[in-house]
This record gives structure tokens, C-alpha cells and sequence, in this order.
């Protein structure tokens, strides 16, 4: 039996030692000393990945599925295009972490999902594409757990989450993560109530143990909802006009209405002041040629003015302090087709007159194509509105959450003015009015701006160094 062993395979290390009976003896009972251990491989585990409506930008909540560029079945790469979606500012690419089969879409095109929610499901193998297309209808292909009336009837959505558990890792909104961080919760053990087992942050507050200190001022204030309920149904005592057509506000129209009504919350007030325009108005026709735009300009005007008054370039965003921006952001606002938009040009006043009108070109192109990333609009640290190429002469305008400012713009027209002699002339003059949060800038500091502003427009040597 030896030369067996010594003939079946020279490259096991010890077959050497085993080269009589006795030895062969001695290793049986050792072995039989210590039992073979019994290593149980884990089973195959199927992966069915969410690809979720990702937050592109710090003011988006929903997004709209503008199209799919893939078709369920398609077998995706990783860093793969899948999906256009419409935020709140443009329209964007979205890419997918994980490769393998888009087996089913969950939020079509022309819907709306909340950032977070699943909007599609990926794959890895053929076998799971079934699986994953009955939990994109909302139900399981495994067995219900036996639970009890008062458990079943809590809440359905809820049991999503065991059933998959084994399938997939626990999935929760970027909020409810923090909110665990915050309060000691171990996020695992919390379950989850949102689409498919996803942990929402209400979930986390009450694993937490939080209740909702509203609830007692709620009750207390019960009759004055229904005191109001006739100011409620005034909006709809206008008598509806035939013929009218309801049109939704588009997803940017929706962004905007809600930074309207923001605005509203912060003190602002409004000072005008009228430049002279003839010396601008020279060099425009000068530099026009190579590229350069009024915008250009004008933005670099106030960018340098902002430099001198920095306190007309900070944001306050809690009404208890303010920041001074380390950067000027020039924000223009475009309008375009379904919206309004404010690109913004990054440290205007380091950039010279032909980079910047490069810039705004660059731009603007992308914003009428709706194609701006999210810090290429979202970044602004003051606005400039300008209605003058439409021949407005005056206006005011919003200023934008989370900025100190905006400047508004009319249009340059002869004027009469006097000297201090009492000699009459002709000049071209544009007025500009500034609205501004009066929490952090006050008139004072508002005028010493737009002197400093005026003075550069009149002697625009400066803009072109």
C-alpha cells in the first residue's frame, strides 16, 4: 500500500514520510485524533441593486424621469449612462455604480420621485430578473413570515424589508443616516417603512425614541384650521373661464416658485442709483469685436465693487450670523424656455474681460441646452439681472436665497443733466437698483457700494487690465 501512495502523486509532501504499514498506522490515528473539519460554503445569494433619483443639487427634493436611455433587459456597465433626469435647474445624466441587467424600470418617463426613492432595478443574472420585476410591482416572491392581526395591519410597507433582507443590504436617505449618526442609533436594527424596506429619518426618530413636540400645539390650535377654512377655498371662488387650459408648472418652475416664497421670509430694502454710461458705452463698441459682452461688463463692474465691499458679497442663511464669501460669484439670470436660471461665473473678478465673456457664452449655451452641472448654477454669492437689452428702464428685483444681493439693470438712455455751473448736456445714463438682505448690509453700506460701482462704469479703464 505504500508503493501505492508513493506512485499516486509525487507532488503531495507526504507521501514521503508514509513508507511502511506501521507509519501508515500512526497517521490514521492521528487523523482519527483529529477529525476533519466541516467547512459549509454559503449559499449564492442573489443581488438586486435600486438605482435611486440622486440629488443633484442642494435644493432638489424630486426629480422627473426626462427619458431612459436604456431599455429593461439591456445589460449595463458600470459608470453606464442609464437615465436622464430633470432637476430643479437642468437636465443630467445618470450614470449606474453597478453592472449587470436593467431588469425593470420603476418610475416611467414623465413621472416624478422623491430624491432617494428607487426609480430602477438591476440584476446580476437572467434567474433574477423575475424576482426583481415583482418587487418593481410591489410584491415578493418569497413567503410572507407569519405575523399576527395587529402586526400585519401596522404597516405593509414595512414588511418589505425582512423579506429582502437576505438579498440585499439595509438601504436608507441620506438624512435618516444622519439622523442615526446623531442620535446613537445602530441603523441596522431599525426598520424601515419607505419603498422597499428603505429606512426613512421617521423611522430613526422612532427608534430613537423622538416624538413630534408639534403634536400638543396641534391639538390646541384644532379650531383655528376650521375658523380659516373659508380662506382656504378662496382660491378657488374665481369663476373658471371656458376655453382655459391647466398647465403643471415644470420641475424648474416648481424650484422657482419655492425660492419666491422663500424670499419672502427675509428683510430686504432697495436703493437706486444712475451711472453714466458714455464711457462704457465706448469701450463695448471697442472690445465687441474680440467677443466681449455687456454682461461680460457689467459683471466684471460689480465683481470689482464687491472686492472693495465685501460685505455686499455675505450670506446669512440662519438669521444668527453671517459668512464672508472667500469667493466672488457673479450669477446672472437667464431666461429660458420653462424657467428662469442663474449661471454663475466663477471668481469674476479674477478672470480678465475675454475669459469671462468665453465663460458666459460657455454657459449660457449649456443652460438653454439644460445641460449646466449643479455648482455651475447653484454656487452664486450676488446676483446681476439685466432687462436693459429689452429697453426697461427701471425694476426690482428678488434677491435669491442664500445671497446678500442682487442688482438690477435698465437700460442705458440719453439723459439731460446739469453741471454745477448750470450748463445742460446730454449723457446716456442707466439706473441700477440693488435689493439687498437687511439683516447683514445696510443702507450706508449699500450707497458706498454703488458709488464705488458708478466710479468704475464711468472710467472702465480698470475692467480691461
Amino acid at each position: 500500500m505504500a508503493s501505492l501512495l508513493h506512485s499516486k502523486s509525487p507532488a503531495l509532501s507526504f507521501s514521503s514520510t508514509i513508507s511502511s504499514p506501521s507509519s501508515l498506522r500512526r497517521f490514521s490515528s492521528s487523523a482519527a485524533a483529529f477529525p476533519a473539519r466541516q467547512y459549509k460554503l454559503p449559499a449564492v445569494q442573489s443581488k438586486i441593486r435600486e438605482i435611486f433619483m440622486p440629488a443633484l443639487s442642494s435644493t432638489m427634493t424630486e426629480g422627473k424621469i426626462v427619458s431612459w436611455t436604456k431599455s429593461e433587459g439591456d445589460v449595463l456597465s458600470k459608470g453606464e449612462s442609464v437615465v436622464v433626469v430633470e432637476s430643479d435647474k437642468a437636465d443630467m445624466d445618470v450614470e449606474t455604480f453597478y453592472g449587470g441587467i436593467l431588469a425593470a424600470i420603476v418610475v416611467n418617463e414623465g413621472e416624478t420621485a422623491p430624491v432617494g426613492a428607487p426609480i430602477g432595478l438591476l440584476a446580476e443574472t437572467e434567474d433574477e430578473i423575475a424576482e426583481a420585476k415583482i418587487r418593481a410591482k410591489g410584491q415578493s416572491a418569497t413567503p410572507k413570515l407569519e405575523t399576527s392581526p395587529a402586526a400585519t395591519t401596522t404597516s405593509d410597507a414595512a414588511a418589505a424589508a425582512p423579506k429582502v433582507a437576505g438579498l440585499i443590504k439595509i438601504v436608507a436617505t441620506p438624512y435618516a443616516k444622519k439622523l442615526a449618526k446623531q442620535h446613537k442609533v445602530d441603523i441596522n436594527k431599525v426598520t424601515g417603512t419607505g419603498a422597499f424596506g428603505r429606512i426613512t429619518p421617521e423611522d430613526v426618530e422612532k427608534a430613537a425614541g423622538i416624538t413630534k413636540s408639534i403634536s400638543a400645539a396641534t391639538a390646541v390650535a384644532a379650531p383655528i384650521p376650521a375658523a380659516a377654512a373659508p380662506a382656504k377655498a378662496s382660491p378657488t371662488s374665481f369663476p373658471d373661464i371656458p376655453g382655459s387650459t391647466v398647465v403643471p408648472f415644470t420641475t424648474m418652475q416648481i424650484t422657482v416658485s419655492k425660492n419666491m416664497m422663500e424670499s419672502l421670509s427675509v428683510p430686504t430694502f432697495r436703493v437706486g442709483y444712475p451711472v453714466s454710461t458714455n464711457a462704457l458705452d465706448a469701450l463695448y463698441e471697442k472690445v465687441k469685436p474680440k467677443g466681449v459682452t455687456m454682461t461680460a461688463l457689467l459683471a466684471k463692474a460689480a465683481a470689482m465693487a464687491l472686492a472693495q465691499h465685501p460685505v455686499v458679497n455675505a450670506t446669512c442663511k440662519d438669521g444668527k450670523s453671517f459668512t464672508y464669501n472667500s469667493s466672488i460669484n457673479i450669477a446672472v439670470a437667464v431666461a429660458i424656455n420653462g424657467g428662469l436660471i442663474t449661471p454663475v461665473l466663477q471668481d469674476t473678478d479674477k478672470l480678465d474681460l475675454y475669459l469671462l465673456s468665453q465663460k458666459w457664452k460657455e454657459l449660457v449655451d449649456k443652460a438653454r441646452a439644460k445641460q449646466l452641472q449643479p455648482h455651475e448654477y447653484n454656487s452664486g454669492t450676488f446676483t446681476l439681472s439685466n432687462l436693459g437689452m429689452f429697453g426697461v428702464d427701471r425694476f426690482d428685483a428678488i434677491l435669491p436665497p442664500g445671497q446678500g444681493a442682487i442688482m438690477a439693470v435698465g437700460a442705458s438712455k440719453p439723459t439731460v443733466v446739469s453741471d454745477s455751473e448750470g450748463f445742460f448736456s446730454v449723457k446716456n445714463k442707466m439706473l441700477v437698483n440693488v435689493t439687498a438682505d437687511h439683516r447683514i448690509i445696510y443702507g450706508a453700506d449699500l450707497a458706498a457700494f454703488l458709488q464705488t460701482f458708478s466710479k468704475i462704469v464711468e472710467n472702465p479703464e480698470s475692467l480691461t487690465m
